[in-house]
């Protein structure tokens, strides 16, 4: 297969998040991103008033949310029936540390973990830096979906 031909016009993507629990999880990606839910369907003020107008089996089966400043990908969260049993394939590496090196760097990873943590974040191991890469701290999200903050 090659790679070398015309570049796609596809410039913007969704992440999709399969989860039990989609508004947990996707707050929680709200506040780790500083990430805002979509707006509400029009004709409703709320998703709270949207979501109470679904069938019973509907409500609460899904959840967006985007970059308020418009530059990050789209997030969507979607419910599952079945739960997650292997580590992730694809994870999110949330940049907090980039461009940084040494103790400064575990410093602000230390402190974002911190922070994360008080939201419900699972801390995981601790990689420090080698000949290759920088130090990174594996974590895990509300629902046990792993990430790195890098």
């Amino acid at each position: 297969m090659s790679y070398g031909g015309p570049m796609s016009k596809i410039i913007k993507f969704q992440v999709t998040f399969d989860c039990a629990s989609p508004v947990r999880v996707g707050l929680f990606w709200c506040e780790v991103l500083g990430y805002v839910p979509v707006k509400a369907p029009e004709g409703f003020a709320t998703w709270e008033d949207f979501d109470r107008s679904l069938p019973g089996d509907k409500q609460g089966s899904w959840f967006a949310c985007v970059d308020p400043t418009g530059v990050g990908s789209r997030l969507y969260f979607q419910r599952v029936p079945e739960g997650k049993v292997v580590k992730n394939r694809v994870h999110l590496d949330v940049r907090t540390g980039a461009g940084l090196v040494g103790q400064e760097r575990l410093d602000v990873l230390e402190a974002e973990c911190a922070r994360l943590e008080a939201l419900g974040a699972v801390r995981g191991q601790l990689l420090l830096a080698d000949e290759v890469n920088e130090s990174c701290q594996l974590m895990q999200d509300v629902e046990g979906n792993e990430f790195c903050l890098d």
